[in-house]
């Protein structure tokens, strides 16, 4: 798909492959014009790894603006490289582009969550980063019949 702007959307099922869990990534793809909003948006960062003109990875991200200083975080999101080409840099190659974008940006630091089983994930981001032990809550919003 093509936006007005000349953009091209390519849609990375390389996520849902990698993350084993197609359906979330591929089953209820949202509509263009969302998309649209989001990539025209200064808060969401999307990079994709090409190799031959197929995509082989790709990262999502999203600035957080600060509001005890003038400045940002960078939040990576979602960050996914193609089984047949993982341990070949691709990774840290996408990491190092979004920093060189953050320091564009004027961001202080990126922060990612990786969970424990995730060996490979954690033996990255440590050799790229300073590990912080926190703890992960999703709380549910209601959906807007249950607010009535």
């Amino acid at each position: 798909m093509t936006t007005p702007s000349g953009y091209t959307i390519q849609r990375l099922s390389v996520f849902g492959e990698a993350f084993e869990d197609v359906d979330t990534y591929g089953a209820k793809r949202p509509r263009p014009e969302y998309l649209r909003q989001l990539l025209a948006g200064e808060t969401f960062i999307a990079l994709a790894a090409v190799e031959r003109s197929k995509v082989i990875g790709g990262l999502a991200a999203y600035e957080l603006r600060k509001f005890e200083q003038e400045r940002s975080e960078i939040y990576i999101y979602d960050l996914a490289v193609a089984a047949a080409h993982r341990r070949r840099g691709v990774a840290t190659a996408l990491i190092r582009e979004l920093q060189r974008v953050g320091a564009e940006r004027g961001a202080y630091v990126i922060f990612v969550q990786a969970d424990p089983p995730d060996a490979p994930a954690i033996a990255l981001y440590s050799k790229l980063g300073v590990r912080e032990d926190v703890l992960h809550f999703d709380v549910p919003v209601p959906s807007p019949t249950s607010r009535a």
